[in-house]
């Protein structure tokens, strides 16, 4: 296991790089670092775990040799759960282990990336190693309310991102008749000023 490859997952603003070590066909587990650090946390520990299984370990969003996101987002935790889920659904692992280590404390609180998965993605998670963390606190009554609100969050930014497409190309009266067709309070000629800020001129129309 002292081998690995190098792995990218394109992302909507660039890619999410990871490594990987043992045979692809073995038990998924998917590795996660901590605060500051990079995939290259678990080059020491990898080659003492079980040699059945396939490692993966990943470098967060704006962390080792993944894209940064654009210049004055910000990087909630929430963010790097949703990465987690872009690279199993890159993957096509429906179930695995997942092995997340720190990120205890980033800003005052315990809510860490690879427990929240699991709290919000039980079905996809077999076996859950933490090193050096709490685990994920919640009040019992905010439970309900957090795990629907926020797995809502993610799901349906990824439904986006997936059916995303090259927008189409109409002719400006066709994309005037489109807008008051979605929007019948608007006049036309209220469409028609709205439109010289909302939509972009190409060659083909």
């Amino acid at each position: 296991l002292g081998m690995f490859s190098e792995l990218k997952f394109p992302v909507p603003w660039g890619h999410v790089a990871a490594k990987a070590w043992g045979p692809s066909a073995g038990h998924p587990v998917l590795c996660l670092h901590g605060w500051l650090d990079n995939a290259n946390s678990f080059d020491k520990l990898i080659p003492l775990l079980p040699r059945d299984c396939y490692y993966v370990a990943m470098d967060f969003s704006g962390h080792g040799l993944s894209s940064h996101r654009p210049a004055g987002s910000p990087y909630h935790l929430l963010d790097y759960v949703t990465d987690v889920r872009r690279v199993a659904a890159a993957l096509q692992w429906r179930r695995f282990t997942l092995m997340g280590h720190s990120m205890a404390f980033l800003f005052l609180s315990c809510c860490l990336i690879s427990p929240q998965f699991c709290f919000l993605y039980p079905e996809m998670v077999d076996k859950l190693i933490l090193l050096e963390s709490l685990g994920f606190l919640l009040a019992p009554e905010d439970m309900e309310e957090w795990l629907k609100s926020k797995r809502l969050v993610i799901d349906t930014l990824l439904n986006l991102e997936a059916k995303q497409q090259t927008p189409r190309v109409r002719s400006p009266e066709a994309a005037l008749q489109r807008l008051l067709e979605a929007n019948r309070h608007l006049t036309a000629e209220g469409g028609a000023i709205l439109l010289q800020r909302g939509a972009t001129e190409t060659p083909a129309g």
